[in-house]
């Protein structure tokens, strides 16, 4: 089994590859939880459903984000109603959305509503909440702080932001399926997400980084490309977080656990020990190519 931890866009793309690869049940994946809101009382939680309608097969890869040839009869007629969402939810996606959050108010934790929704949405990966407590990520903007959703979302990622934080009732921590995943793997695959706001408060949650440290082999994929990020606000995200935007900045972030750092083979920028590949998962192919050369590096194969 490899155990991948997951935000965004980066690490479904790599996992878009490895689905080709393996078999499901042989995939577990450990998703970033502080991008989650609750919006016109149903609960999304972003980056978990990528990942869920990704193995589905319902995933919208056009945007990475929500279900394919989803409509949005119920959006448009709260609009009218004069209930204005700043995230178009598709009538599907929210079903999700309705279920997840009547299985949490019923005193569900997010991990076993996220294990229900898969169960009957045919998901045989093993799909794990980083946390059951809420966590936040907030942005700070000279309009004040704000919840990350609405910054990249209502805002397009176009304000000028001053610093990260994240927000919980209480310190964060990792629930014992998320532990066990990565103590069973055989591997553990951190792709080119957001290193701030998609692995980072995985990070953050209380066991994660010492079963990384004490983890046989971990593999992190770097987001940039020079100072470039491939996709998203990582670059400003990371310089708000007083940290390099660059793979030697992401390299600072995991280099207490990381036993093999993968670069592109166009970074500029020099990792001593770095595995070169092309890391550009521009369509399926390339992610057949990196998920092949990443599961030959595991198992010799």
């Amino acid at each position: 089994m490899i155990t991948f931890l997951s935000g965004g866009t980066g690490t479904p793309k790599l996992l878009r590859g490895m689905l080709d690869l393996l078999e499901e049940r042989d995939i577990a994946v450990i998703v970033n939880t502080a991008e989650d809101i609750w919006l016109s009382g149903n609960h999304l939680s972003p980056d978990v459903d990528t990942v869920m309608y990704l193995v589905a097969g319902v995933l919208n890869t056009d945007r990475w984000w929500g279900i394919r040839d989803d409509t949005y009869i119920t959006h448009d007629l709260l609009a009218r109603l004069g209930i204005e969402e700043f995230i178009a939810v598709g009538d599907r996606d929210r079903a999700v959305h309705v279920a997840r959050g009547e299985m949490l108010r019923g005193g569900m934790r997010l991990t076993e509503a996220t294990k229900a929704l898969c169960e009957r949405l045919g998901v045989r990966a093993t799909v794990l909440p980083m946390t059951d407590s809420p966590v936040t990520t907030y942005v700070k903007t000279r309009q004040g702080e704000m919840h990350f959703q609405e910054y990249w979302v209502k805002h397009r990622g176009a304000l000028a932001i001053e610093g990260v934080v994240r927000r919980s009732r209480e310190p964060p921590v990792a629930t014992p399926e998320v532990i066990a995943a990565i103590e069973a793997s055989d591997a553990v695959v951190i792709g080119p997400s957001n290193p701030v706001t998609s692995i980072s408060p995985i990070l953050e949650c209380a066991g994660v980084r010492e079963a990384l440290r004490r983890h046989r082999r971990v593999i992190a994929v770097s987001p940039f490309i020079g100072d470039a990020p491939i996709s998203g606000p990582a670059a400003a995200l990371m310089r708000a977080s007083g940290r390099e935007p660059s793979s030697a900045g992401t390299f600072g972030l995991y280099e207490d656990f990381v036993d093999v750092f993968i670069q592109d083979i166009r970074d500029p920028v020099e990792i001593e020990g770095a595995l070169r590949l092309d890391t550009l998962m521009v369509y399926r192919g390339k992610s057949l190519d990196l998920a092949k050369s990443i599961v030959t590096l595991i198992y010799g194969y």
